[in-house]
């Protein structure tokens, strides 16, 4: 089976997004070109398990264009886009193995298909592809020349594996660059968390209290545009820098069982699981919202929920889900506890995907010409990449910085000059 999509029919509308988010991606698009003569992936197979989206559609365009024999599997059942895994398959040629709304037996099928390619260079987002190449594919491990990993979840758990000395393969944590974490966790995800939840529930954010859950880059960014959307904000957090940063950066913050009582709506941007739960659920005021953000649908406690139901409807809304409790009152679960930015709207905006992407191509590019001195680690995005796509993305933007003169370059290199 070269490809499992839900229609190839959906190929045109799927170009046509795909086309649509090429043209703010001036970065990756020069990385496109260049791989485009220098062929860096020449005769190597290479595994993408991650969000299907337009984005998406244009690194495995770069990859390609690089050489590679790429396909591409989805890292989420329900942030698919049918009709750009159907245009990749029907006008780039690339092989996906995703479908919208895919059960979990599918979505495993689907990572199998990834390992199955055999690839020499693989691309995860949440870990998923890793963690079943450490599972069932061990006898593949040596032959896989590196990974890249794109999220916050999928870091801690790789780093968790190396921490207990069993990870078989060299990792480049592409979500700890500066250009990724910095720019697409802030303000890619701030925004398309609040366009999410604006699709699901037609709420406005205007004057509501709402409670975030973590205060990484993620959670800094759907903050920052509650609050600037004129919402009250309360943060909760288990780390005493961030939860002092969130306090001086004027957010009131509290424990979760404190701000359960006065959330009109919570979100949860924190990687762990739980975070929201039982007792919380108890606390909430009639008609709470209750959304994730975060990578897997773990941090919502959705099994007690449904416990505590005397009735659930699904669909009261498009990705709303109702749940009465015995009380009477209900409470609103957003996307079956998935990804609200992808499950009801369309992820990041292409153009901070841009920058994450093209860190995401080069740090490939890296693996792909340096493998032989890399170990079995976790290891940062090189500082040459970073540089590069920064500057690259200020050129596409228009903007022009200034450059140290001789006498201020040496100055920063002595140590005699002082008061």
């Amino acid at each position: 089976m070269r490809h499992d999509i839900k229609n190839i029919k959906l190929a045109p509308q799927g170009k046509k997004r795909i086309e649509w988010a090429d043209q703010d991606m001036p970065v990756l698009r020069v990385v496109r070109e260049k791989f485009s003569k220098e062929k860096p992936f020449k005769g190597k197979k290479m595994a993408a398990c991650l969000h299907v989206t337009a984005e998406t559609a244009n690194l495995m365009r770069a990859l390609k264009a690089g050489g590679a024999d790429a396909m591409l599997c989805a890292s989420n059942p329900l942030s698919t886009q049918d009709d750009v895994a159907a245009s990749l398959v029907k006008d780039y040629g690339i092989p996906v193995f995703a479908v919208c709304g895919e059960s979990k037996a599918i979505y495993y099928k689907h990572l199998h298909a990834a390992l199955k390619h055999k690839p020499a260079i693989t691309m995860d987002d949440g870990a998923d592809l890793i963690s079943l190449l450490h599972s069932e594919y061990k006898s593949w491990a040596p032959k896989i020349l590196g990974s890249m990993e794109e999220t916050t979840t999928g870091v801690i758990r790789l780093r968790s594996l190396e921490k207990a000395g069993k990870l078989k393969v060299p990792v480049v944590a592409v979500n700890d660059a500066k250009t990724k974490n910095l720019f697409d966790n802030r303000y890619g995800t701030g925004q398309s968390t609040i366009d999410g939840i604006i699709r699901a529930t037609d709420m406005l954010i205007a004057g509501k209290n709402i409670v975030v859950a973590g205060y990484g880059w993620c959670g800094k960014g759907f903050a920052m545009r509650a609050r600037g959307m004129g919402a009250k904000v309360a943060v909760t957090e288990v780390d005493q820098i961030k939860a002092l940063e969130a306090a001086m950066d004027g957010f009131d913050v509290m424990p979760m069982r404190q701000a359960a009582k006065i959330g009109d709506l919570f979100c949860t941007l924190t990687g762990d699981i739980h975070v929201v739960g039982k007792d919380h659920f108890k606390l909430m005021k009639d008609g709470a919202i209750v959304c994730n953000s975060g990578h897997f649908d773990v941090e919502i406690d959705i099994k007690s929920l449904e416990r505590m139901a005397k009735k659930v409807t699904r669909n009261v809304r498009n990705f709303v889900d109702e749940y009465e409790m015995k009380s009477g009152k209900v409470i609103y679960l957003l996307g079956q506890g998935r990804l609200i930015n992808l499950s009801a709207a369309e992820g990041h905006p292409a153009s901070v995907m841009d920058m994450s992407f093209a860190t995401q191509a080069l740090a490939a590019e890296h693996v792909a010409k340096n493998y032989k001195k890399l170990e079995n680690k976790v290891y940062g995005v090189p500082e040459k990449i970073e540089q590069w796509v920064a500057k690259s993305k200020l050129k596409s933007m228009g903007v022009v910085i200034d450059k140290l003169t001789a006498e201020q370059e040496k100055y920063l290199s002595s140590w005699e000059v002082g008061t």
